[in-house]
């Protein structure tokens, strides 16, 4: 019941509004002040409390795929890191941030072949040389996602726009171009989803098949190993939790990094992005602070 926020409140916890247009409408009602951990920053721009989540939820896809590429699930019946004399599966990660590298880590450890494809020249030059020329990267185009699902075995979403809902990098279309039983596993189902297919699962029957391929898009993937993930979480926002219980909303005003973390307060939505996604007027923090 939105009845239980009210103003003056602060609401610190991951949010997710972009896709969400009910929660958003529930909070704004409330006028309380709503800071998503999705969207706070640091120093470098990187988004550290969703890091921790993200690097769970990365190395689970690949349990997560391993799992429904057996026969049993609907997949294709394949081991992912093949045995000797017999061809590995192909892992094709979209997306090559935390939740990217932390696949394509799990995925090249099992002795899968695995390709990351990313829009970031620069990041493709990290992940080059953070995995020796163990994991194939490539530029992200049409024509490249395009020639890497139609081949692949699994593909992992780890696509990310800040706050904003996740592009569509796979449509249904594309799908009857797959390989018969091939896996998505769509990380990003949490803002969206990537695939055009996806809609929320849940941990207690996680997948179905549309088009003879197996989709796996469990929301809040990390909730399957809750203490791994709570012990990561709290070291990540104890500190930001910390300052906005001394310092309560002037917090926000004193520290950029939260303030980039601020969704909704009063009645308004302060993310460009999260307003855009939602098709709702964006109010910079200072004019929502002038209310």
């Amino acid at each position: 019941e939105w009845v239980q926020l009210r103003e003056g409140q602060i609401l610190f916890t991951y949010l997710h509004l972009a896709p969400d247009p009910e929660q958003a409408k529930g909070l704004l009602a409330s006028g309380c002040t709503a800071i998503a951990y999705e969207t706070v920053t640091d120093a470098n721009g990187h988004l550290p409390l969703l890091a921790p989540m993200s690097e769970v939820a990365g190395r689970l896809a690949i349990e997560a795929a391993g799992a429904a590429l057996r026969r049993s699930a609907g997949g294709r019946g394949l081991l992912l890191g093949g045995v000797p004399g017999v061809q590995p599966a192909r892992v094709v990660v979209l997306g090559g941030g935390v939740v990217g590298t932390q696949a394509a880590r799990m995925a090249a450890g099992l002795g899968a072949e695995v390709t990351v494809i990313d829009r970031s020249i620069p990041r493709l030059r990290e992940l080059d040389d953070l995995f020796a020329g163990r994991v194939r990267t490539r530029f992200s185009t049409i024509e490249s996602v395009e020639e890497e699902v139609f081949a692949a075995d699994v593909v992992i979403g780890a696509v990310l726009v800040p706050g904003a809902s996740a592009p569509k990098l796979v449509t249904r279309d594309m799908l009857k171009s797959m390989r018969p039983g091939a896996v998505l596993v769509d990380v990003a189902i949490d803002q969206g989803g990537c695939f055009e297919t996806s809609h929320p699962t849940t941990h207690a029957d996680p997948t179905y098949e549309v088009d003879g391929i197996v989709h796996y898009c469990v929301a809040n993937m990390p909730g399957a190993v809750p203490v791994t993930s709570s012990q990561a979480l709290n070291n990540a926002t104890l500190p930001f939790g910390l300052t906005l219980a001394n310092r309560g909303f002037a917090a926000v005003l004193e520290k950029p990094h939260l303030r980039d973390g601020l969704n909704v307060h009063r009645g308004r939505i302060t993310n460009r992005a999260v307003a855009e996604s939602l098709g709702l007027d964006f109010a910079p923090v200072e004019s929502g602070l002038a209310a």
